[in-house]
Parts: structure tokens; sequence; C-alpha cells
């Protein structure tokens, strides 16, 4: 196998976790709630504002037998810069109030998941982040188009309520074919590293997606960790 198929073949518990997700499972048929989708773009901007800063102490911390990857960095802070802001547009033109979603405290399972990747890159190994590409590259190209569609079908969304999620619909197909290029130049440890935050991100983003149910359902943001982290 070459090193993009042992990631995803390393992966693939975690990854069907993510997927049989309740509330992506729904999103795909439109049978979203309007609270249910704006609590998604809450916490998506409190981890997509953190992609660019996250991406910049990688590429400041890699070592120099990976020093190739830092132009692939510099390529994704390009198309990643200010798509927080574009979140927040979603969630005003959705009707909700993006300065009260920008001020509020994410789920813990948002925190984490940046914490995690904050963690490996500061001190483990920094190639780790791109675990956390795999993990929202890969699930955006799967779902994010036909879940803006669903969304739009069933909610009566404007274009410009759906704008992150048709974005990364289409915007990452392309990011993902360049993403398997440049993990099949790694090996080893190095591979590992990807492989370990991969697994790491998409159980702690599956509980994200959990949690928003079962806030919205009245429950507990935090009663999900625990499946995650099992």
């Amino acid at each position: 196998m070459t090193p993009y198929q042992q990631l995803q073949a390393a992966t693939h518990a975690e990854r069907d976790w993510l997927l049989a997700a309740p509330m992506l499972t729904r999103a795909l048929s439109g049978e979203v709630s309007r609270d249910e989708y704006l609590a998604f773009l809450g916490q998506a901007y409190h981890h997509v504002r953190f992609t660019v800063p996250l991406m910049m102490a990688c590429g400041a911390r890699l070592p120099d037998r990976l020093g190739w990857l830092r132009s692939a960095l510099v390529e994704y802070i390009e198309e990643e810069h200010g798509h927080e802001q574009w979140i927040l547009d979603d969630i005003r033109a959705t009707g909700g109030d993006p300065e009260a979603a920008a001020a509020a405290e994410p789920d813990p399972a948002t925190r984490l998941m940046v914490s995690h990747v904050r963690d490996v890159i500061e001190h483990g190994n920094p190639v780790g982040f791109f675990g956390m590409v795999q993990v929202l590259e890969g699930t955006s190209t799967a779902l994010a188009t036909q879940a803006a569609e669903g969304l739009q079908a069933s909610l009566g969304l404007p274009d410009d309520a759906v704008r992150y999620l048709t974005s990364h619909g289409s915007l990452d197909i392309g990011h993902l074919a360049f993403f398997e290029g440049l993990v099949n130049r790694l090996e080893g440890d190095d591979l590992a590293a990807v492989i370990d935050t991969a697994r790491m991100v998409y159980r702690l983003y599956g509980a994200m997606f959990r949690s928003i149910v079962a806030r919205c359902d009245g429950g507990s943001a935090t009663r999900e960790l625990s499946d995650a982290l099992v």
C-alpha cells in the first residue's frame, strides 16, 4: 500500500464512527433543523479560526527533513485565510447572531480538537497536523455539497447561507488529491504521527457533531466525549 492508503486503512474505524453521527446522516437528506445548523456553524467557527494559526505553527516547527512541506502549507494558508468570516456570514444569512456565536464558548469536543492538534505541533511531531487536514478535508469532500443542497431545500436557505459548505465541497476535491501526494512522501514516524492525529481528530470531530444534537435537545455537550475517547 502507498502511505496514503496506509493512512486510510489505519483510520477506517474512526472515520466510520464520525460518519455514523446521526446529525451527519440526517444532513444528507435535509433533516437538520435551523438551530442544529446554526449550532454547527458556531462550532465550525471556533475550530476554523485556528486553522491558519495552526498551519503557521506547524511550518515554523517542521524539522529540516520535512522542510519541503512548507510550500504546501503556504498554499493551504492562502486558501484557508478568512474562512472563519465566511462562517459568520453564513450565520447571519441563516438568521443567527454572528457576534454571539463568535463570543460563545465552544463545546468541549471542539476545544479539545484544537488543543490536541496544537499540542502535537508544539510538543510532538509537528507533521501530525496533517492528520487534521485528512479529517476535515476528507469529510467535507464526502458530505459538504450534498448536505448544503439538503439544507437549502428543507430550510429554504439562500445561497449565501451555505457558502462555507458549498465552497469546501468543491474546493477540497482538489485539496484532497494534493494532500494525497504529500502523504505519499511521508514514511516511518512521520506517517505514524499523521495517522495518530487523524484517529484522535476523527473521534473529537464526531463527538462535536453528537454534542450539537445533545445540546439542541436540551442535554449536555460533555456526555459525548466518553464515547469518543474510548
